[in-house]
Order: structure tokens, then C-alpha cells, then sequence
């Protein structure tokens, strides 16, 4: 039903998700991310509360592997979910109970973790996980769609993904990226992937509205002088 990637930026600390899935509006239930902290999918049969906790947990200073174990711990219902994790200091864990649904993986590397469940080969995951080390030159954001491109091509869901999301965080306390295809009856992944493109260029100018309007380029919108 779902497949990610969960990704730490080395150089410059950015944390991300990128997620999708045969379901509606994946990435509003499952992708999470906070600067400074980490980042966390929650997927299979989802539970959005644990994306949170995880980030607290991490917040708190505890590594993925440790706030992983924690919600484990306390989550009753843990064999239907599948997570992943990744920590300030690119620690990554994964977790699939035994109630996650189809063909399933995880895998595991230093800044990132990869996760699918009802996968169409369960080499995706892996595939996932080399896209995003073999561009560590890159943006997380570029990094992030390459594993996902890379996880369709792996063979992707057994059934065709209709929703896919694009998380970044950076230094503030809202989302550098938070880019949404929320139901496509085509190719979600494709259509996320030009958004992408289109927001990246002007991404940090958004942000330079927030802390400094007077520093903040015009785009030329009727009534943006």
C-alpha cells in the first residue's frame, strides 16, 4: 500500500520524507519531519500519532533505535505498523510488525531508512536506499524523489500508487518542502517530481518572506509591487 524513504542530509541538516501509496493523501498521514530532530514515516495500516511521538522522543535526545524501542514499548497495536526513523545524527531503525500487509521490506544505512509494504518486489526498498546514497551531492529534496523514482522502477506497489508527498525540513520550525499530489489517476510520482522542480528554485525566497519582507524578491503577481 505504501513506500518511502526517510532521509538526513550530512552537510546540511535537513531532515525528509518522501512517500507514496495506492491510498489517498499519503504524506498527510504519514511523513513527518522537524528541523534539528529527525524524521519519521508511519505506514502500512497507519497510525499518524506515531510520527510525532518519534520526533519528541528524538527531540528528547534519544537515537532512532531508542525511540523506536520506546514506541514499541507502549504502542498496543504494533504489529500493524510499519516505521522508520532517522535521527540528528543520521542513526536510521525500521520496524514492520507481523501484521503488515503483502510483500514488505525495510533497509537501513547510515542518514536513511527505506520502507514498503505491499510492494511489487521486495527489492524496492533497497533499491530506494542506494538511489539516495549514490547522490549525496545533491538536495535532500532531489535525493528523496531519486529513491522514490528508483523504488517505482524496482517495481513499486503491486497495484498502481494514486497519492505521493515530498517533506523537507530545514532550520525553521515550518517545512522548507511540503509538496502534495494528493489523488492522481495517472502518475503520481511523475506529477510530484515537476512540482518539485517548479518549487525548488524559489523555495528559499518563501522563506525570506517570512524572516525579512523587505529583503523578499517580487513575482510579479497582480498586486505584488
Amino acid at each position: 500500500m505504501t513506500f518511502s524513504i526517510t532521509g538526513r542530509c550530512a552537510r546540511s541538516g535537513m531532515f525528509g520524507v518522501a512517500v507514496t501509496s495506492s491510498s489517498m493523501a499519503v504524506a498527510a498521514r504519514c511523513a513527518f519531519a522537524r528541523a534539528g530532530v529527525g524524521a519519521v514515516a508511519t505506514q502500512n495500516i497507519t497510525d499518524p500519532r506515531l510520527g510525532p511521538r518519534g520526533l519528541d522522543l528524538m527531540a528528547d535526545g534519544k537515537s532512532a533505535s531508542e525511540a523506536l524501542a520506546q514506541i514499541l514499548t507502549e504502542h498496543e497495536l504494533r504489529d500493524y505498523r510499519q516505521l522508520a526513523l532517522v535521527d540528528a545524527a543520521g542513526g536510521s531503525a525500521a520496524h514492520s510488525g507481523d501484521g503488515t500487509l503483502g510483500v514488505h521490506d525495510t533497509a537501513c544505512g547510515p542518514d536513511a531508512v527505506a520502507a514498503g509494504n505491499l510492494l511489487g518486489d521486495k527489492a524496492v526498498p533497497q533499491a530506494m536506499l542506494q538511489a539516495f546514497q549514490g547522490a549525496a551531492d545533491s538536495h535532500l529534496g532531489d535525493r528523496l524523489m531519486a529513491a522514490l523514482l528508483a523504488g517505482l522502477a524496482a517495481g513499486g506497489e503491486e497495484g498502481p500508487v494514486r497519492s505521493a508527498g515530498l517533506l523537507v525540513a530545514d532550520r525553521e520550525a515550518w517545512p522548507l518542502v511540503d509538496l502534495r499530489v494528493d489523488w492522481s489517476e495517472g502518475d503520481p510520482i511523475a506529477e510530484l517530481a515537476g512540482i518539485w522542480r517548479g518549487w525548488q528554485p524559489q523555495m528559499a525566497d518563501y522563506v525570506t518572506r517570512a524572516l525579512d519582507p523587505g529583503a523578499a524578491p517580487s513575482y510579479g503577481v497582480p498586486g505584488d509591487l
